[in-house]
């Protein structure tokens, strides 16, 4: 079954924004740690930034400032603010979950859960 959603994608001029989000399910929600990941073509899968249990918040060194992780807890979505978009920022993104307690938040073979994936195009 589908247990996170995504919506928000689309395209922008460089400098403009998006808001991703990831709809999980109760359990998925209230249970793992959840991140967002992103592929461009003929490029390796990426994680983006993660949320951890105790809020903490970790970043890709080259979105850090420009990307904002947050979660709606009453809406058990995970959102993905994403400002000052570059053209090297299209990927497809995904939203993903894994349990809490792994050692690092950005292997993608730890995560048990993905979203389908959203398109985010920037033009220059």
């Amino acid at each position: 079954q589908v247990q996170l959603v995504e919506s928000g994608g689309g395209s922008v001029q460089a400098g403009g924004s998006l808001r991703l989000s990831c709809l999980a399910s109760l359990y998925i929600y209230n249970n793992y740690c959840m991140s967002w990941f992103r592929q461009a073509p003929g490029k390796e899968r990426e994680g983006v930034a993660a949320i951890e249990a105790d809020g903490r918040t970790r970043y890709k060194e080259s979105v850090k400032g420009r990307f904002t992780i947050s979660k709606d807890n009453a809406k058990n979505t995970l959102y993905l603010q994403m400002n000052s978009l570059k053209p090297e920022d299209t990927s497809i993104y995904y939203c993903a979950a894994r349990p809490c307690f792994t050692f690092t938040w950005s292997n993608e073979y730890d995560y048990h859960y993905w979203g389908q994936g959203s398109q985010v195009t920037v033009s220059s």
